[in-house]
């Protein structure tokens, strides 16, 4: 059974993302229901692993856009995480040729942050601390 979840874990694709954030984990629940064949696993940014696992990766790096560290180690964050995404889950084949239009992504890019950015104005967050309210203003 170790050898089975050790395979798995090196070939997934690991998705960091805001898990105090909840257009975050609602868009993360969509990605779990897309990914049929297991090929992601998801950690919050909040989780003290991340720090420890992804050392390169800095707290102001993660608060601005989801990454994805693929499973060769190549890290990808917000709309080129997401053009990467589209070509690992064959359920988000449909939205690859919208990403892959040559000199589309500088504007992909542009409308992830717009939307990264007032992300808590949108939905909110979930945070057990209560200091979320201030995420919204260091942005």
């Amino acid at each position: 059974m170790t050898q089975a979840i050790d395979r798995d874990f090196a070939t997934s694709d690991v998705v960091i993302y805001d898990g105090d954030c909840i257009f975050c984990t609602a868009s993360i629940n969509i990605l779990r229901r897309l990914d049929g064949q297991g090929r992601l696993r998801f950690l919050s940014l909040h989780d003290p692993s991340v720090r420890v696992d992804y050392p390169d990766l800095t707290h102001d790096m993660l608060m601005s856009e989801m990454w994805v560290v693929a499973f060769n180690g190549d890290r990808y964050s917000g709309a080129d995480a997401l053009k990467y995404l589209s070509l690992r889950l064959p359920l988000l084949y449909p939205i690859a040729p919208m990403l892959y239009i040559p000199g589309s992504m500088p504007i992909w890019r542009r409308v992830y942050r717009l939307v990264a950015r007032n992300r808590y104005r949108i939905a909110g967050s979930d945070c057990s601390e209560g200091t979320c309210r201030f995420h919204g203003r260091k942005r």
